[in-house]
């Protein structure tokens, strides 16, 4: 239920901001034709900006969206059931080192899942060797469970870097072609470039909200990994201590 919370707050999260940006990327527009706009709803507008973007450009700014929605999801899913009660974990080891030996508290570790779980169990089955080798493999697969961790996320920041490049190329060659048109009449009139230029600029809106987007799931993504880490960090150390007492 606390996963499935989680996923619904964020898509909540997202429908809210995407709501939010769009309506005030598409003010000025809807108060200038407010009598049209009326019988219009925000999807219809929404639908009719983004095919005055252009397809080629605004199509690769919508891929950009869903790819990075698709890993956003994927690493919240995932994270969400990495996380588990470090507290309650490192007590169950304790009770089970205290009454059952090294093999009773693995057994605990086997019937947990999260990261905290598999380095517990790594540094106990080398603790037989020496609390060096136990230390040794902590850190080692520590390391491991932290690849696992920031999968994918790189992906998620070149979506969040490049959304708004292709917006803005695209309305710096909005801007090209309107001057080019200025030139081939040879006046400068306002109703000429004022479509063009309204066209360009709309790629900039979309591959700015894409950014938002996608800059809010990366920021929830990365404090989710910090506060995982800093559990597997303080777990692994609780656990060298209690090997060091259990060989007293």
């Amino acid at each position: 239920m606390k996963k499935l919370s989680s996923i619904l707050a964020m898509g909540g999260l997202f429908v809210l901001s995407t709501n939010t940006v769009n309506a005030m990327a598409t003010a000025a527009t809807m108060l200038q034709d407010a009598p049209a706009e009326a019988e219009k709803g925000f999807t219809q507008v929404l639908k009719e900006m983004f095919i005055q973007g252009g397809a080629s450009f605004m199509g690769i700014v919508l891929l950009c969206l869903i790819l990075g929605l698709a890993v956003a999801i994927e690493r919240i899913i995932y994270l969400n059931m990495a996380t588990t009660n470090t507290t309650k974990l490192r007590q169950q080891v304790e009770d089970a080192l205290a009454s059952g030996g090294v093999e009773a508290a693995k057994e605990v570790c086997r019937n947990t899942k999260g990261p905290v779980a598999s380095i517990y169990y790594q540094g106990l089955d080398r603790s037989g060797e020496s609390i060096d080798s136990a230390e040794k493999a902590v850190v080692a697969y520590g390391g491991v469970q932290m690849g696992q961790l920031e999968k994918n996320v790189s992906w998620l920041s070149l979506f969040i870097a490049i959304a708004p490049m292709l917006g803005f190329m695209g309305t710096v060659i909005g801007m090209i072609q309107a001057f080019q048109k200025i030139s081939a009449v040879g006046n400068l009139s306002a109703s000429l470039i004022a479509g063009d230029i309204q066209v360009a600029l709309l790629t900039t809106v979309f591959g700015l909200i894409t950014a938002i987007i996608l800059q809010i799931f990366y920021n929830y993504i990365i404090a989710k990994i910090d506060s995982i880490v800093n559990d597997m960090e303080d777990s692994s150390i609780v656990l060298i201590d209690m090997l060091v007492d259990h060989k007293k």
